[in-house]
């Protein structure tokens, strides 16, 4: 793969399905000096199982960090813990990985799904963003290298297929999941937006889709494994440029439509 030599990293939702196994793909990687800020709700609970046994494992890479996205003062928290232990070169990739699934149509959604979906799916990554700016902004001077790059300073937020106005109708009677589409959807916009305020610092900001996943929120039905996406969006990572800034992009390339 395109190597991603991106030393800091920040992964939310990184105790299970695709966000544990781009944990165990960082791993893989010789970089001498990654460290890897594995982020979780609830690190001490058994979904977080997994994630503690890899920590253990590799103690001087991964460090397990509380971070509830819909919590603004978990956020700020782990904020400062992590920038506590950054250093003066501050965090070089933020992945926004953790999202919700409700299903529902606009018969049947309620407005509890609505908003917990968007919590979760927008002003989550929207204050994670926010609140890791800082250490995004010290990255990207301290590296000295024009232009823009995952190696250097870059926000990359895991998007889907459902998130896309032009793409989603046709699935819509195969996936009726209205909360979680509209939810994405706004994730799209505010990765426009964000691409575009983060543009003056050279911090690479763009959306990624990772296929059609078998994981607890991709389903059993999903053709692609965890491995080949994990795979597929860190080659698209490693390889992006100021090219791709602003744009949505899934795990082999291909440019999606918003």
């Amino acid at each position: 793969m395109a190597a991603v030599k991106a030393c800091n990293i920040l992964i939310t939702g990184a105790n299970r399905g695709l966000g544990l196994e781009t944990v165990k793909q960082f791993l893989e990687d010789s970089c001498q000096k990654r460290h890897i800020f594995a982020t979780c709700r609830d690190p001490d609970g058994p979904k977080s199982e997994a994630l503690r046994e890899l920590a253990k494992k590799h103690p001087s890479v991964i460090t397990i960090i509380r971070l509830d996205v819909d919590d603004p003062s978990s956020v700020k928290e782990s904020a400062k813990k992590v920038g506590s232990l950054l250093g003066n070169n501050g965090l070089n990739l933020l992945v926004n990985n953790a999202a919700i699934v409700a299903n529902g149509t606009i018969q049947t959604s309620s407005v509890e799904d609505m908003k917990n979906t968007f919590n979760t799916n927008v002003i989550g990554p929207l204050l994670v963003i926010k609140e890791y700016l800082p250490y995004l902004q010290a990255a990207a001077k301290a590296s000295g290298i024009p232009g823009m790059s995952s190696n250097k300073a870059a926000v990359i937020n895991i998007s889907t297929l459902g998130g896309s106005m032009t793409r989603m109708p046709s699935m819509y009677t195969q996936f009726p999941v209205l909360p979680y589409c509209i939810s994405k959807a706004g994730f799209n916009m505010l990765t426009v937006l964000a691409a575009e305020e983060l543009k003056a610092d050279e911090i690479l900001c763009m959306a990624l889709h990772p296929g059609w996943v078998k994981t607890e929120l991709g389903g059993a039905k999903a053709p692609l494994e965890s491995k080949e996406s994990v795979e597929g969006m860190l080659r698209v990572i490693g390889s992006l440029t100021e090219k791709q800034h602003g744009g949505f992009l899934d795990y082999t390339g291909e440019t999606v439509p918003w």
